[in-house]
């Protein structure tokens, strides 16, 4: 069984384990779970406060204020597959980590919706202490806890 999920369009980090207790524990506990973001527009210094501090997105239609949370504009990509998403004339694109304890519904992706940053790439690097880091899509590690 996959332990968290990933949407369709997300990419990255998935824990797969046939031990219920291992999964219930990583999703029920206060994991960080930690995502590179690729977004269109630029990151300011104003938008990454707003972020942490948590902003109102919507849940299963009604209004919610997301936990406050780690933000903050992402440098070195390298770790990231290159892969094409839309071609540079259609403006500037720009990197962000945003680190969550929480996991809604396509939290991430309504949260940059929010502060006018639509997301073009998704990408979970990390749950807990198990990292993606230099991975390759579709690379398979076996892990211990």
């Amino acid at each position: 069984m996959a332990v968290g999920r990933l949407d369709e369009k997300s990419e990255g980090l998935l824990l797969l384990t046939t031990d219920g207790k291992f999964s219930n524990h990583i999703t029920s506990s206060n994991f960080e779970k930690e995502y590179h973001v690729m977004v269109d527009g630029i990151i300011t210094p104003e938008i990454i406060e707003e972020l942490k501090t948590g902003v109102e997105i919507s849940v299963e239609g009604k209004p919610y204020k997301t936990k406050a949370c780690k933000a903050e504009i992402l440098e070195d990509t390298s770790h990231i597959s290159e892969r094409f998403v839309r071609d540079e004339r259609h403006g500037i694109t720009t990197w962000l980590s945003i680190t969550l304890t929480e996991g809604k519904f396509r939290q991430v992706r309504k949260m940059t919706a929010k502060v006018g940053l639509p997301t073009l790439r998704l990408v979970r690097v990390r749950i807990g202490d198990y990292k993606l880091d230099r991975m390759k899509p579709g690379e398979i590690l076996p892990i211990s806890y």
